[in-house]
């Protein structure tokens, strides 16, 4: 079996990290695979695929995801795999019109409960368009699921499915602290996310300053936000306690060097944030929303969204009950078991050798 994974870019992000672990895994597991990115740079996840000896197919050196032109290059790619499958929105519909009058099997899958598209005026159309060329469409969560097909206007459809989001849970268990973030005397949380409007770290920096000098916070991570999340941390004259970590590659060791990990969204699909914080041994909060709510409830913390002060004596308490903290960091472990990536791949090797029989 020959496979094309095909993505907007390999820049850092959840759909990325997805992207980029099956690869890797499929790979491992001894198939053919190569991996489109529209957008190229010497990205994290596109060093890893290379040291791994992956194909990285790059169409341009710049950000340039929605080039046209890219249809005409997939075209001539197409034909010489059995499964194509894609990632985000360009990548998305590329492709449906890269295939048409062709019968390569499509796949892609759907990383959010939401996305811009879905309110712009007369887009529907396109996206019902778009998403019937695909022979499956893998969505990362029910929710996920649910939203996408209430927004086609599906009551049910068995080309939509869910496979979870997965991890290497043991390789995050197991890492260990570094040395140059050790903190005596002080309870760091940290929050690993791209700097976009999904995100909400402007409420967690809002709750380290209602709490006491030794509250301090690590965000890892980088975006089109940073200026306003810089002008935050400045007005609340954070500077001193909030600590910008930027993109890292040793993100299981920074999870293993704070006390507790925290995830402040607006939305998500299904959070590989959410579950690589369980998978740390770290107790882990999150917003109660879409996409964080089904993964944590019942084993970590939620807090109402953009509430700030809950947010603050959530932490308080974890930093005050030794038992309390203990109990819910073997919780969210036992949970992020749940999610192993093996578990992941296997489901999605059953979909493309389904769709080749």
């Amino acid at each position: 079996m020959k496979i094309l994974q095909v993505i907007t870019s390999l820049q850092t992000g959840g759909a990325e990290k997805i992207a980029t672990d099956l690869t890797l895994a499929l790979h491992s597991r001894g198939y053919e695979v190569d991996i489109v990115s529209f957008a190229g740079g010497n990205t994290i996840f596109k060093q890893k695929l290379k040291s791994h000896n992956c194909h990285v197919i790059d169409f341009s050196e710049k950000w340039d995801v929605y080039n046209w032109r890219f249809i005409f290059k997939l075209r001539r790619l197409l034909g010489t795999y059995d499964i194509v499958h894609t990632h985000n929105t360009s990548a998305q519909l590329f492709v449906a019109l890269a295939n048409i009058h062709r019968s390569v099997k499509l796949v892609t899958t759907e990383h959010s409960t939401n996305n811009r598209r879905r309110n712009w005026y007369g887009y529907k159309p396109i996206d019902r368009w778009m998403y019937g060329q695909y022979n499956k469409t893998v969505c990362i969560s029910d929710i996920a699921k649910k939203k996408l097909q209430e927004y086609l206007g599906y009551s049910d459809n068995n080309k939509i499915i869910t496979i979870n989001n997965g991890v290497d849970v043991s390789h995050f268990y197991n890492e260990k602290p570094l040395n140059e973030l050790s903190h005596p005397n002080l309870f760091i949380a940290v929050m690993v996310a791209g700097f976009r409007e999904a995100k909400d770290q402007d409420t967690l920096i809002k709750a380290i300053s209602l709490l006491p000098e030794e509250y301090q916070l690590w965000l890892v991570g980088d975006g089109v936000r940073r200026s306003e999340l810089e002008d935050l941390i400045h007005s609340l004259k954070l500077q001193q306690r909030v600590k910008l970590l930027g993109v890292r590659s040793d993100i299981p060791n920074i999870l293993k060097s704070a006390d507790v990990v925290v995830m402040s969204s607006h939305w998500e699909g299904l959070s590989l944030s959410n579950i690589e914080g369980m998978s740390s041994g770290k107790p882990f909060v999150a917003s109660d929303v879409n996409g964080l709510h089904e993964v944590t409830e019942g084993y970590g913390i939620l807090f109402p969204h953009e509430d700030a002060e809950a947010l603050a004596a959530i932490l308080q308490h974890l930093h005050n009950d030794k038992m309390y903290y203990k109990k819910v960091a073997e919780d969210c472990f036992h949970r992020a078991q749940m999610f192993d990536i093996n578990k992941m791949v296997d489901e999605y090797v059953s979909v493309y050798e389904s769709l080749l029989e």
